[in-house]
């Protein structure tokens, strides 16, 4: 079942037992080789989501992201080079208006993302709202503060967490994630729309075969698309 948004008004401490510190851990320990071998190639990369906050659930995933459009040959190549697998590459388009960006699976719950054309400012403080932490604050065990999928706002602490809404708040997530409110208010809509309509899913998901590079896959869409096209020109 989906996580829905909570309404407004809505706060709470939560205290992390052991074994979510556990699992905590071991999701940023996985992290770390990954974000590592991309920094040989000068790679900056973050983690994202629930492993950057720590609200961690069974089911979360580790989502490396690499802010700046790159050569898909200088991420695969760090990545072998450290002998970390590829498993699957997709190439993704959330919405026509969306950049679009490159996938990498290392295995089920763990991938590396990329963008393949310029993003729009939204796009990249979608990655801050939710909360981002890069190698070095993993190394030092920090985590951030940024809000989940129920549009509550994760601010860590010492025993686990402090969480409210921010629906009527947000302006006030805006300066506290150091994002624009503009970010804010779309992500608000954008969740609040999911649990109305429900999910929709993505524009284009395409996997790419082993001799397929992402920069040809995304020449032969743009091509093929003129919605892929007209993004391609120009954020």
């Amino acid at each position: 079942m989906a996580t829905k948004p909570t309404k407004s008004g809505d706060y709470k401490e939560v205290t992390y037992s052991s074994t979510h510190w556990t699992q905590l851990n071991d999701l940023r320990e996985k992290a770390k080789p990954i974000m590592a071998a991309l920094e040989t190639t000068h790679l900056q990369s973050t983690i994202h989501g629930s492993a950057a906050r720590g609200d961690v659930k069974k089911d979360s995933d580790i989502d490396i992201f690499i802010a700046e459009v790159q050569s898909s040959f200088l991420v695969e190549i760090a990545l072998e080079k450290a002998h970390i697998p590829l498993n699957a590459r997709w190439i993704v388009q959330a919405t026509p208006n969306y950049a679009m960006k490159a996938h990498i699976e290392i295995d089920e719950a763990t991938t590396v993302t990329f963008p393949l054309m310029e993003m729009r400012r939204v796009e990249r403080e979608f990655y801050r709202f939710g909360g981002e932490a890069n190698l070095a604050q993993l190394k030092a065990d920090v985590r951030v503060a940024g809000v989940d999928k129920r549009l509550m706002l994760i601010e860590p602490t010492p025993q686990g967490h402090v969480e409210s809404s921010i629906i009527g708040k947000e302006e006030s997530a805006a300066r506290t994630l150091g994002v624009s409110a503009e970010t804010v208010l779309d992500r608000a809509h954008a969740l609040t729309k999911r649990d109305t309509v429900g999910r929709t899913g993505v524009f284009i998901k395409k996997e790419l075969s082993q001799s397929e590079t992402f920069e040809l896959a995304l020449k032969k869409l743009a091509e093929a698309n003129p919605a892929v096209r007209r993004r391609n020109k120009g954020v």
